[in-house]
Formats: C-alpha cells, sequence, structure tokens
C-alpha cells in the first residue's frame, strides 16, 4: 500500500468525482429524457379589454392593459378579454402516437383556463402544417362560456409541436394555464424557454465538452500521480513447476497456475492430476531419485483428498482447504435423499433397483473412481466405512461379470464420473461439490437429510468431505517456485480462487477450526 498518500487520494477522490459528473449527465440525457413526455408553455398572455389590469404570467410576454381599437372596442363581452398563446410540444425522446392517450376516447388533452371563459380558439402549426389535419370540421372545439379545451389525439414525433390562440373572457390576466392528460410511459408536463419557439437543450455543447475535457485531465493526472504499480504476489518467483494428485481439486489448480503465470513473469506451472494416490506416488518416486543422485528436490507438489498412506515419511504436509463431495444420481431418479445405511446397502449389492428406495423401476448402475482416487478413498472411508466392491462393466452400462450383484465401473476423473452418471439412465457416483454443479442430466442427494454446503461447515456434521493437502518432498528451498506457488495457494491471493471455486481456505478463521478437527 505505498501509494496510499494524501496526494494519491486526492487524485483519485478527484478523477472518481469526474468520472461520475459524467456518468450523470449522461444518464440524464439518455435516459431520464429518453421517455414520452408533452410539454406546454404559455408563450403570450395579454389583456385585450381597455383598462383590463392582471400580474404578469411569467413569460415576459404578458401585459396587464390595452389600448382597444375596431371589432374588440365595438363588441360586447369583450370588455375584460384576454389573449392566451399556448405551444403545446413533443419535448421527449419518443414519438407520441394516438395509441398513447390513454384519456377519453375523443380527445386526448384538457386546457383548464382558471377563472375565464373561453370565447374563440385558433390552432396553428407553423413548422409541422399536417398536424392541422388532426383538427377536422367536425372537432367543434370549446362550447359556449366553457373553461375547457379539448384537443383531438394528435400524433406528435420528438420536437414537433403546435400552439392554441385562444381569446378568453371573464378574468385578468395571469390566471392558472394547465394541461392534462396522460399517455402511456410518460408525462404531461408544463415546460420552460429563454425565448418563445427555441427550448434549449438541459446541458450545452459547451458544458458537455468541458465536463468531458475536465474529467480528461483530472484521469490523466491521477494517472500520472499514482504511479506505484501493484506488488507481485506472495512468493512470486520464476522457473518450472508441476502440480499433480487430485482430479477433484484440479479445477481450482488449473486457475491458480494461469493466476500465477499471468502475476509472475518467468513462472510455468502445469497440472497433471491423475488422483491422489498416483501424485503422491509420483512425488515420492520423484524424491527419492533426486536425493539418490544429489540433486535439487523435485519441483513438484501433489495434491491429496485427505492426508497420504504411509510409507513416504520425507514428505512434508500442508493443509490447504475443506473439499466438499457429493453423491449424485441421474435426473430419471427422482431420489433427492439416501441414508448411509441405504447406501451401503446399494454399494454392497443388496439393493439393486431403485424401486426399492422410492424411485422407478430402474436397475442401480455404480460410476465410481479408480483405486487411485482420493475422493473414491474419502467415500470409502467417511461414508461406506468399507471398501466398495470390484468392477463388473469396463463401458458402465452392461454387466461383465454375471457374479456381480451390481453393475459397478471405474473412470480415472471425476469429470469422466459425472458426464457418465448425467448420460446413463439409473446411473449413480460421487464427485467434488463444485464439479457437479456445472453438469447437466444429473442432480445432488443429500446423506442422512444433509445437504452439501460450505457456510455450513463446522455447524454441520455432513460426512463427505475431506481436508485437502498440499505435499512437497520436504521443506521446499526458499525463494524456489515450488515454495512460492506453496504460499500463493495458502496465504496468498490464491486463497480467493479456492473460496470461488466452493472450497474453504484452511487459512480463515472457520478453515482453521475445521481443518484442526481433521
Amino acid at each position: 500500500m505505498d501509494w496510499l498518500t494524501s496526494e494519491n487520494l486526492v487524485a483519485v477522490v478527484t478523477a472518481l468525482i469526474g468520472v461520475l459528473v459524467s456518468i450523470g449527465v449522461a444518464w440524464y440525457q439518455w435516459w431520464v429524457l429518453r421517455q414520452r413526455r408533452i410539454g406546454y408553455r404559455i408563450q403570450l398572455d395579454t389583456a385585450v379589454g381597455g383598462g383590463t389590469n392582471g400580474a404578469d404570467a411569467g413569460t415576459g410576454t404578458g401585459t396587464g392593459a390595452a389600448v382597444r381599437r375596431g371589432y374588440f372596442n365595438a363588441s360586447p363581452g369583450l370588455e375584460d378579454a384576454t389573449l392566451v398563446l399556448l405551444r403545446i410540444e413533443n419535448d421527449g425522446a419518443l414519438s407520441v402516437t394516438r395509441e398513447h392517450y390513454t384519456d377519453g376516447d375523443d380527445h386526448g388533452l384538457t386546457v383548464e383556463f382558471e377563472g375565464r371563459h373561453v370565447k374563440a380558439v385558433v390552432v396553428t402549426a407553423p413548422d409541422h402544417p399536417r398536424l392541422l389535419s388532426h383538427f377536422p370540421e367536425s372537432w367543434t372545439g370549446p362550447a359556449e362560456g366553457a373553461t375547457s379545451i379539448a384537443l383531438p389525439k394528435v400524433p406528435l414525433n420528438r420536437g414537433a409541436y403546435y400552439k392554441l390562440l385562444v381569446l378568453l373572457a371573464g378574468g385578468p390576466i395571469g390566471g392558472a394555464v394547465t394541461v392534462d392528460g396522460s399517455i402511456t410511459e410518460g408525462r404531461v408536463h408544463p415546460t420552460r424557454s429563454l425565448t418563445p419557439d427555441d427550448k434549449p437543450p438541459v446541458f450545452s455543447r459547451a458544458a458537455l465538452s468541458v465536463t468531458v475535457l475536465l474529467t480528461a485531465c483530472v484521469v490523466a493526472l491521477a494517472a500520472i500521480i499514482v504511479r506505484e504499480e501493484a506488488p507481485p504476489p506472495i512468493g512470486c518467483a520464476r522457473g518450472t513447476l508441476t502440480v499433480s494428485g487430485s482430479t477433484a481439486f484440479a479445477p481450482v489448480a488449473r486457475q491458480l497456475a494461469k493466476e500465477y503465470e499471468k502475476d509472475c513473469a518467468g513462472a510455468k506451472v502445469t497440472v497433471d492430476a491423475h488422483g491422489s494416490a498416483t501424485g503422491v506416488r509420483e512425488l515420492d518416486a520423484a524424491g527419492r531419485k533426486a536425493a539418490a543422485a544429489k540433486e535439487a528436490p523435485p519441483a513438484v507438489v501433489a495434491l491429496s483428498d485427505g492426508r497420504k498412506p504411509n510409507g513416504h515419511p520425507e514428505l512434508r504436509e500442508t493443509p490447504v482447504a475443506v473439499s466438499l463431495f457429493t453423491l449424485v444420481v441421474h435426473d430419471g431418479v427422482p431420489v433427492a435423499n439416501l441414508s448411509r445405511a441405504q447406501i451401503r446397502g446399494v454399494y454392497r449389492g443388496d439393493i439393486t433397483n431403485w424401486s426399492a428406495l422410492g424411485g422407478p423401476n430402474l436397475p442401480i448402475r455404480l460410476v465410481s473412481r479408480n483405486a487411485g482416487s482420493g475422493t473414491r478413498e474419502v467415500f470409502q472411508r467417511r461414508v461406506l466405512g468399507e471398501n466398495e466392491p470390484a468392477h463388473s462393466s469396463l463401458d458402465c452400462e452392461h454387466r461383465d461379470d454375471p457374479r456381480a450383484k451390481v453393475t459397478r465401473c471405474e473412470l480415472d476423473s471425476t469429470e469422466q464420473v459425472l458426464d457418465t452418471v448425467a448420460r446413463l439412465p439409473g446411473a449413480v457416483g460421487y464427485g467434488e461439490l463444485r464439479a457437479s454443479g456445472t453438469v447437466k442430466g444429473l442432480h445432488r442427494v443429500a446423506i442422512d437429510g444433509r445437504d452439501a454446503d460450505v457456510d455450513e461447515l463446522g455447524a454441520s456434521d455432513y460426512p463427505y468431505r475431506e481436508i485437502e493437502y498440499a505435499y512437497t518432498w520436504g521443506e521446499p528451498p526458499t525463494g524456489s517456485l515450488t515454495a512460492g506457488f506453496l504460499a500463493y495457494l495458502t496465504r496468498g491471493a490464491g486463497q480467493d480462487l479456492v473460496r470461488l471455486h466452493g472450497h474453504l481456505p484452511c487459512a480463515t478463521p472457520k478453515g482453521l477450526r475445521v481443518c484442526g478437527d481433521g
């Protein structure tokens, strides 16, 4: 955290504010304004009758008195007459059609004049003359003495507008003028403008340009100030390393290797998983060969589901994480829970058809791992309490040994087991928890009513779980790639990847308790 200085914090906060401002401007113009909107504004509210006084309408165009001549002076009923010029426009981002008006069957908007009644109205559309066709002769306009005008459903493209010049009587200028109505996914609202017919944008082009320019400058300043590069991960080293052992832990091991190589230039990590027992044996053989030749220890890390078998005293053990495993069955078998007694009966061959367990009339096919698998060893020790029977099938479908009670095959990896269970009706198998959730055609089965759940580790006695161990030949030399990768796996950023793959790192507080219990 060497870059965490007051100057750098100021630069970062300033850059963040500039970015947020730009995002806010863009969001307002491209999201808030992107809706159907009909706006209206009064462009003129002026007296016609002589000596008529009243407040301005707030548009800058109203007058409180007038000199009458001609028709206005001679016609009765116009002593207190006023003229209102009202502009109605589509100021949104989307067109408004007749179908978007939702108020009434025969009209779209209603214009209300508070305290005044309508004498006459003229509709104009200087820039959009075709709009006048929506005011046919059948539209009679306002009734005599009405205080409102019912307008037809006029389609308005974006930016289109029309105007109403209304002759009113019965009140002074400045009375409230409102336009009511509803449109689908939009609204009708009053607008303001600096000039009668021009509508300035919410944000001018100059303001937008200045905002973007300032943001770019601030971001550049922050990039110059914050020069400290992120440090390499814990134990970053060069060289070549092989990670062998557990196929259940292989997916996370491959991603760990990929991320380590990305962060550590010159490191090459190869994952070659063929089973826990196989990995431990290969590491032990490579270590003995190097010791006999008085060479450096082999650059190998062997991952094992559970502790190594006896007979390998030179191997150094490091707990990595708690792994959860699960029983899986083909989706054609709607069984969601099995007791350990029922599971033992299935694997002994005492139960050979799913109908005996509440399922369909289907023969049970056992899809298992080979003898070097740590996943299988954990299953035998923690669930069955005994070894699995010998395999009786090579293709997992047909029984090759007629003396066998049940069809059972053995496969080399977790992926093969899961794919086979998903393919074969009546099949049951087991595998690592997270891997089982990525294959379609199968589902997990609870054991003794308990589901496999990493969050419940420590509070649940779910049986099918085991500690994942990493083994090396003796203590890896300081600064070696073996020591570096092991540190990355158990103490560095690699813990986040371990957790992401559904395992509980032993270095976490909960992991320390669970791993300590064994």
